[in-house]
């Protein structure tokens, strides 16, 4: 660690330096299977050999460019995302971070709100969509905004999977979007069920609300199809994407339809779409396509939830939650998550905590049967370790 950082993180006493698949070494040369993946960014692991020579040939082939021309790379993208994306007529505007996609979002649905004179934006209690002003506005968890507040003032909270309360926050003639997470990743990794999710759907239909759906960390296949929100059946008409989508290089996308897009001069980025990310995100889809990730996000994902169930000591787990490679292992009142995360590291697994009693997982979409084998046994004997 170093005294040159912000403190923004609780850092584990970790420097790693090397990484191959989903397997990183220390500075001591200390081996760890990581299900942390980047918190779900490292889709296809660490130093993947198709990622990374795509990645080197357009390091070398063309820099940086201004978004005033536009690049092979950035052309092929958009038009891939719009193929597998349901959006209808989608456009594509690139960024660089989850939190970058949701305000421009947030930024376009708020135009739309505005040209119809609807300036609220429906959101739920625990969501998570960022730390940039308008997205920690968003996010339905009081802590993380009491420090900054007075926030704007767009949003209007409701509690997830209640359908009653959705109804009773869409004011005829003053909602413009409903904006949510399938899956509230940060907030404990709690489901929206399908009845919730075809629920909003319909209800947005009828009070002439957009359906926003943040698919950061859910999207780009982490659960095992390209959006999260469609195994509901529910097509969204905006979505937010990063993460996953460049297999470790900082890259976001906002798809839209045309009629809602954004026009010259009203959004922007330097960086946003740049040859090297979107080569990157490029070759990260190639490889789910042609190495059938999506199936073996599925297989991994149902592999692991029965394992931990199978092998946790008695008492120790309430359930487990997510889909696909999107876990979170939801622990007994007496335990806290972070005790259990630093035990798993002493046995050498690294995962993360979604809140004070949930441990997450979000390992990489190669990750095969006997590191899932690995996870689970390391697992078990921590929540054996710090169960009282």
């Amino acid at each position: 660690m170093s005294d040159a950082l912000m403190p923004t993180y609780a850092r584990s006493p970790l420097t790693l330096v090397r990484g191959e698949g989903c397997r990183v070494w220390d500075d001591d040369g200390v081996s760890y299977l990581d299900l942390i993946g980047g918190l779900g960014a490292l889709s296809l692991g660490h130093a993947h050999p198709r990622w990374l020579a795509a990645v080197t040939d357009a390091a070398a082939t063309l820099g940086l460019m201004t978004n005033l021309v536009t690049t092979g790379p950035q052309a092929r993208l958009a038009e891939r995302l719009v193929e597998i994306t349901p959006v209808p007529d989608a456009q594509v505007f690139l960024c660089n971070s989850g939190a970058e996609a949701n305000e421009a979002l947030l930024k376009l649905v708020r135009k739309h709100g505005l040209r119809n004179a609807r300036p609220t934006i429906v959101v739920l209690e625990g969501s998570f969509h960022g730390r940039t002003v308008a997205t920690l506005a968003a996010t339905g968890q009081p802590a993380k905004r009491a420090p900054f507040e007075p926030l704007v003032d767009w949003f209007r909270f409701v509690p997830p999977n209640d359908l009653a309360a959705l109804e009773a926050a869409l004011v005829p003639g003053d909602v413009s979007a409903v904006f949510l997470e399938p899956i509230l990743g940060e907030g404990g990794v709690v489901p929206l069920t399908a009845a919730y999710l075809q629920g909003v759907r319909a209800r947005c239909d009828e009070f002439g609300a957009l359906l926003a759906v943040d698919e950061v960390q859910t999207g780009s296949g982490r659960t095992g199809s390209w959006l999260s929100v469609t195994s509901s059946g529910v097509t969204p008409d905006v979505v937010s994407l990063a993460k996953a989508l460049g297999g470790g290089l900082p890259i976001g996308a906002l798809l839209a339809p045309a009629a809602l897009a954004f026009g010259p001069g009203e959004h922007g980025s330097t960086f946003g779409g740049g040859p090297v990310p979107s080569t990157a995100a490029l070759a990260m889809l190639d490889t789910i396509h042609d190495d059938d990730l999506l199936t073996n996000v599925r297989e991994m994902g149902a592999l692991l939830r029965g394992d931990v169930e199978r092998l946790a000591p008695a008492g120790t787990v309430r359930d487990v939650r997510g889909d696909g490679l999107l876990l979170g292992l939801h622990v007994a009142p007496a335990i806290a998550a972070a005790d259990v995360v630093t035990a798993l590291r002493g046995r050498g697994v690294l995962a993360s905590t979604a809140g004070t009693d949930v441990v997450r997982f979000t390992p990489p979409y190669t990750i095969g049967p006997a590191e899932v084998d690995e996870a689970a046994k390391a697992l078990a004997a921590a929540l054996a370790e710090v169960a009282p």
